[in-house]
């Protein structure tokens, strides 16, 4: 593996890792940052497609929220060898979602796996399509929209 294709491995864990920055900072320029105008996000069965419909669900979701936490690992990034600018990138999370004062409790876990397409873009990796799928969950779902 040479120098470029570690820091394009690298580049795109950060573009996953700012992902979740963005999310817990509610920082939608962050957030712009990681996706491509025209991605696709299939948030566990429900397809956002854009740039402009993937932020809205994040802020239908995120915004009424005390508080997140974004928790990300085991990132297994491969690069595709034919076009050195797209990748494929999977990784586990961990979302807790806080909302003071429900009955049924205050926490919300989601946990499970990103699966990522990125290309390279003039200015710089970016997520073309991403799928959530949801292993698991802890606490009131009651916590999240439906």
């Amino acid at each position: 593996m040479d120098t470029r294709q570690l820091a394009d491995r690298q580049a795109v864990v950060d573009v996953c890792v700012n992902y979740g920055l963005a999310l817990d900072s509610r920082d939608w320029a962050r957030l712009r940052d990681c996706f491509t105008a025209d991605a696709v996000a299939d948030y566990a069965g429900t397809i956002n497609d854009g740039y402009p419909a993937i932020e809205a669900a994040c802020r239908a979701a995120l915004e009424p929220l005390n508080a997140s936490q974004h928790l990300l690992g085991n990132h297994l990034v491969t690069l595709d060898p034919t076009d050195g600018d797209a990748a494929a990138s999977v990784c586990y999370f961990q979302a807790q979602h806080v909302k003071e004062g429900l009955p049924g409790g205050s926490h919300f876990v989601v946990a499970g796996r990103y699966d990522d397409r990125l290309i390279r873009t003039d200015s710089g990796w970016r997520i073309q399509h991403r799928t959530l799928t949801i292993m698991w969950t802890s606490g009131n779902p009651d916590i999240l929209p439906a």
